[in-house]
């Protein structure tokens, strides 16, 4: 059976075997990123915190929409920081990395961003529509707060949590396999859509374990973040996002442009 040219052209990106430790090296170069340039950083982390503000104030005594939209947060977090993505591009490169190299990504002409944008919001959108169903569906009492959440799905008899839990994973494993590796490389290289996410999967299923903890790494400091009655996401997300940068510079070897 003859392949896809998307396929085909995915294979002149190789993955690169990592050790199981990788992602913690990933941690330290995006701190170190951070700290030099933190002012685009701290710039998209106050946008976050205050979007998730937002998001209490027009769900009012809906609880079960936030709990939904925070975690639906996860999946296009990782596109909204492509302007750190390219902070860290431009000081490996020993350009200017201020708010300008932050800004220029979103250039309107780039469909590819925008088209893997509609995507992510899609899937976003998909699982907030899921979990406030399952929550209305299934929860033995009404989720009007983070108190209910806690005593009625977390707490609670029976495995409503679980089960939560089981379908947003189900949900996020295959969007963290597609965008990885994908939304960086769509900054840094003049690629079509499909081959970055097919070269993502690629990276995944080269090294699943490393991945997988990162994953982990990724939504334990942002269930911190959140934690922390969103202040957290201020500092988490821009460290996140230049240590993204460093996972798929290690992640993946790139052939020659032109």
């Amino acid at each position: 059976m003859q392949r896809s040219p998307a396929v085909e052209a995915s294979r002149r990106f190789r993955p690169r075997t990592i050790p199981l430790s990788q992602p913690l090296r990933w941690l330290e170069r995006g701190a170190v990123d951070f700290t030099r340039n933190p002012g685009p950083g701290l710039l998209h982390g106050l946008l976050a915190a205050l979007f998730g503000g937002v998001l209490f104030v027009l769900a009012g005594q809906h609880f079960w929409l936030v709990a939904g939209a925070f975690s639906g947060f996860l999946i296009v977090a990782p596109l909204a920081a492509t302007g750190l993505y390219a902070v860290s591009r431009a000081m490996e490169r020993g350009e200017p990395a201020g708010f300008r190299a932050a800004l220029a990504v979103w250039h309107p002409r780039n469909l590819r961003l925008v088209g893997f944008g509609v995507l992510l919001a899609l899937a976003g959108t998909g699982w907030v529509m899921t979990s406030g169903a399952l929550i209305i569906g299934f929860a033995p009492a009404p989720v009007l707060g983070p108190k209910d959440f806690l005593q009625v799905v977390l707490l609670g008899d029976g495995w409503l949590f679980e089960v939560w839990l089981m379908l947003g994973a189900i949900l996020a494993a295959p969007v963290f396999a597609s965008s990885v590796v994908a939304i960086p490389m769509l900054l840094d290289r003049d690629e079509a859509l499909p081959v970055a996410i097919y070269t993502s999967w690629r990276v995944v299923m080269e090294d699943p374990v490393p991945l997988a903890l990162w994953a982990g790494i990724i939504m334990a400091l942002t269930a911190l973040g959140m934690a922390t009655a969103l202040t957290g996401l201020i500092v988490i997300l821009p460290w996140l996002a230049h240590a993204s940068w460093h996972a798929y510079r290690d992640l993946v070897e790139l052939p020659p442009e032109g």
